[in-house]
């Protein structure tokens, strides 16, 4: 492991996305980020570059998450086929646009027990709501009956859409109406990270996850957070495929962190919510 050559710490990556090509061809305004960001190769990603690259960053776990909306190939059914390829290193996480209402509901249970997905993933922008509005709050009810955590984007959107819905403080009603749920903010709330981690301290069922940002360019103050009183509270992610895994994987390494600080991060933290040993 780049980095960590001599160190046996495993690594999980809590935020993944199956992106292949058919994927930035439905969706063009995440095309269209990765061609302005100089990153189009990264737009056709595979099971095997996948797990190719997770092998050359150290990543022990990868959680791999659908992205839902109308037309997607990301769907359900397709990323557990993924899943299924190498069950000892992925684990689904669900996706279901809310707007499918009842129908949404049933179809994020069957993901959940007959696919063996293990979260739901949230994207607000996609859906023209903030993650407090009621459309979703079947869906997280559920989450509670089946003992699954929820992936909430947080922070601007990067592509062109509305960022106004990645405010943390949505979340805030959401950890208040349903303390039960285990609530992973994704994309460390940027740039309103202060208020996140306010909610993370705030909230015993409220995580903070990195992805979208190299862990060397996170703002000092999560840093310092994840170093100290947040250390059970902040999770390594990545937004894969917008990285890969040996850059962050050594930025981690690099960090000017406690070892516990470290494991916390990369480890210890998912590895409680999932239930990996």
């Amino acid at each position: 492991m780049p980095g960590m050559a001599d160190s046996a710490q495993r690594v999980a990556d809590v935020w993944a996305n199956y992106w292949d090509a058919a994927f930035f061809a439905a969706y063009p305004p995440m095309q269209a980020l990765y061609d302005r960001l100089g990153m189009s190769g990264r737009a056709q990603v595979t099971p095997e570059t996948l797990l190719a690259e997770a092998d050359a960053g150290g990543v022990t776990q990868v959680v791999v998450s659908a992205t839902d909306f109308p037309g997607s190939p990301a769907n359900n059914r397709a990323i557990a086929a993924i899943v299924a390829r190498a069950p000892e290193r992925l684990t689904g996480c669900a996706s279901v646009d809310p707007r499918r209402g009842m129908e949404g509901v049933r179809e994020l249970r069957r993901a959940i027990e007959e696919d063996g997905m293990r979260g739901y993933k949230v994207m607000p922008f996609l859906y023209g709501a903030p993650p407090n509005d009621a459309i979703y709050y079947p869906f997280y009810a559920a989450c509670v009956d089946l003992g699954v955590p929820v992936l909430i984007l947080t922070g601007h959107t990067a592509v062109m859409e509305k960022s106004d819905f990645g405010r943390p403080l949505y979340v805030d009603d959401v950890a208040l109406y349903f303390p039960e749920l285990t609530i992973i903010a994704g994309h460390a709330g940027f740039p309103w990270t202060d208020e996140l981690i306010g909610l993370a301290w705030k909230h015993e069922n409220v995580f903070i996850e990195t992805s979208g940002h190299r862990p060397k360019y996170l703002q000092p103050v999560l840093q310092h957070f994840l170093n100290s009183y947040g250390r059970t509270k902040v999770l390594f992610g990545t937004g894969y495929p917008f990285m890969d895994y040996e850059k962050p994987v050594s930025d981690v390494a690099a960090m000017d962190l406690r070892e516990e600080s470290r494991a916390a991060f990369l480890w210890d933290n998912a590895a409680r919510i999932w239930g990996w040993t």
